[in-house]
């Protein structure tokens, strides 16, 4: 029952935050600046010194993200070509991340060294933690759903630690804006709220997977 509880209210929380986010970046894609998102990110990577950053157009939406392995910002089609406040919200944001990747910012490196282990233990994690859970219910044995406990810590611990690489890159994106005086008083407001409402998307991933770990915790504790 407790599973189920925690699976309800996350799921009712992410959905409340996602839809708040949503609907803030569609009001404040009417509003106009004279800059591409494109325009954005490249006069931000200029202004801090990083030559060696392309600037790239990726199908889909809510695909923008940086990629520290071929040093590309990539932006959505709208973000890449729309000239909002919405837009330079997430071009900047995305090439904060550029910028920790040159000033070789703590959390994103330690992120990045966790990436090749979590890749392996999500492929291997969800059969262990429901075959481990049915051999502990008939034998007894906690060992699988041990290591299975074990490869769900490193999400949670990956969730975590991606907070920080997501609020510095705001943060910085937020700085330049105000520095470079792309956005108005009132633009540039709305953009850090837009920031804000994207960044409560990984608050409440982590805190969902804080949940369900010790959930899984509590399991091997009832074996005896």
């Amino acid at each position: 029952m407790f599973f189920w509880l925690i699976i309800i209210f996350f799921g009712g929380l992410s959905w409340y935050v996602s839809h708040k986010m949503q609907s803030r970046f569609k009001e404040y894609s009417k509003i106009p600046i004279p800059y591409s998102g494109a325009e954005i990110a490249a006069m931000m990577l200029r202004d801090n010194g990083i030559n060696d950053v392309q600037i790239t157009s990726v199908s889909g939406a809510l695909t923008d993200h940086y990629n520290p392995m071929d040093k590309t910002v990539n932006l959505s089609d709208w973000v890449y070509a729309q000239r909002t406040v919405a837009a330079a919200a997430v071009a900047s944001h995305e090439c904060g991340h550029a910028v920790q990747h040159a000033h070789a910012y703590v959390w994103l490196g330690f992120r990045s060294k966790m990436v090749p282990a979590l890749t392996i233990s999500s492929r291997l994690m969800p059969f262990l933690l429901m075959g481990g859970i049915a051999v502990m219910a008939f034998s007894g044995s906690p060992v699988i759903l041990a290591i299975g406990v074990a490869m769900y810590t490193l999400t949670t611990l990956f969730t975590f630690v991606t907070l920080p690489v997501e609020f510095d890159a705001s943060s910085r994106a937020l700085k330049w804006l105000d520095g470079a005086g792309i956005l108005n008083r009132e633009a540039h407001d709305k953009a850090k709220d837009a920031l804000k409402w994207a960044a409560s998307t990984y608050v409440v991933a982590a805190l969902a997977s804080l949940a369900q770990l010790l959930y899984y915790v509590s399991l091997l504790n009832r074996r005896d």
